[in-house]
């Protein structure tokens, strides 16, 4: 190979080099985009305290209320405005069961129900006049004036004439209860938790209008793991506190589930607390503690949500430790050995130190090395 072959060969393979490790780095970082997680700090659970339990506050009955005829909204219930006059209906106002909340136009529907009255009318006309004459020629058949033909047919056009009459009795009923479904009102006593249309709405058959929440009972929802639902019961009693409120709020465990949730592992149960005078709020956080249960000292733990197994020991368990490097976190694989549960929180021992922050959610989806992107 001549000199300017030579060199003009090994500047082609240079170009082919730098154009693979450009590859390869673009393949690199689109492989290696950090993965959405979130994240919470080891914590010390102090000594004497029970298992405490976090619940959300939910009402105790909540429905989407549906539009069953379509049409235009011709009416919306009028309430007073605190500013003076009167104003649409909206969230955060009270109403009582069977208040009509929306109308739809009721026009075409009035017009359908006139129509099918009408014709049972004349279905009635028809039957009373087969009636008459099937009762003449019956009373002729039986003198022997009419003949079997004559019979057999004001039978039959008695018996059709009386299918016809029960056809529009049905479409009357149908008409009536299509004009009835104009109005949506409310199921139960509650509050407006949203209002999704507006006067001029155009609307069909399930079409959402209002969302109602019965909240004169709450239920506090809270999820235990396995090693402590032995412990719950059907009608146990217990104490309810919020961070928003002073006092305590005493209820009953209403349901427990069958189950544990698949991702969570923990089995949830929900205690219903009287709520007369609508304290407790849809969404605020509660805790309440399972009675009898002391912690026997000081120790770290962290959400069971966090607990994953080691995949280099067989029986063994780990959580991922999020390392913060500037602007990008980096997950590390922590074993650590476990301890009794608290609550929703479980003993770590050895391997944690209070204040770092473990993956909780995407946990298995990441690697030790792995970089992260935590969520707030």
């Amino acid at each position: 190979m001549n000199p300017t072959a030579r060199q003009l060969w090994l500047t082609a393979f240079a170009a082919a080099l730098t154009l693979g490790a450009t590859a390869c780095r673009q393949q690199n970082s689109a492989e290696t985009l950090p993965l959405p997680v979130h994240t919470a700090m080891v914590q010390t659970v102090a000594v004497g305290n029970g298992a405490k339990y976090s619940a959300s506050i939910v009402p105790y009955a909540q429905v989407d209320l549906a539009f069953q005829s379509g049409g235009y909204v011709d009416r919306i219930r009028q309430v007073k405005s605190p500013g003076g006059g009167m104003r649409n209906i909206d969230q955060g106002d009270w109403v009582q069961k069977g208040t009509v909340l929306a109308v739809v136009r009721q026009q075409d529907y009035q017009d359908k129900l006139q129509q099918a009255k009408a014709q049972l009318a004349r279905t009635q006309a028809e039957y009373d006049k087969a009636k008459l004459t099937f009762d003449r020629t019956s009373a002729l058949y039986a003198s022997q004036s009419a003949t079997k033909p004559d019979y057999d047919s004001a039978q039959a056009q008695l018996a059709s004439t009386t299918a016809s009459v029960s056809g529009a009795q049905a479409q009357v009923s149908e008409a009536n209860v299509a004009l009835a479904y104009c109005e949506l009102r409310a199921p139960f006593s509650g509050w407006v938790v949203k209002r999704s249309i507006d006067l001029g709405s155009l609307v069909g058959p399930a079409t959402n209008g209002f969302t109602v929440a019965d909240t004169e009972s709450v239920k506090a929802v809270f999820g235990v793991p396995d090693t402590s639902i032995s412990r719950v019961r059907l009608g146990q009693h217990l104490a309810i506190t919020t961070d928003a409120l002073p006092q305590q709020f005493a209820g009953r465990v209403s349901a427990i589930s069958p189950a544990a949730d698949p991702k969570s592992r923990v089995f949830s149960v929900e205690v219903t607390i009287p709520n007369p005078k609508n304290q407790l709020k849809s969404g605020m956080i509660a805790s309440l503690a399972l009675n009898g249960v002391q912690l026997p000292q000081s120790v770290l733990a962290v959400p069971l949500s966090a607990v994953i197994r080691d995949p280099a020991r067989v029986d063994a368990f780990a959580v991922m430790v999020t390392e913060s490097n500037g602007n990008m976190d980096t997950a590390r694989l922590r074993p650590v050995e476990l301890g009794d549960t608290y609550g929703n929180m479980i003993a770590a021992k050895g391997g944690l130190a209070f204040g770092e922050r473990v993956i909780t959610t995407g946990v298995s989806l990441v690697k030790n090395g792995d970089k992260v992107r935590v969520i707030p």
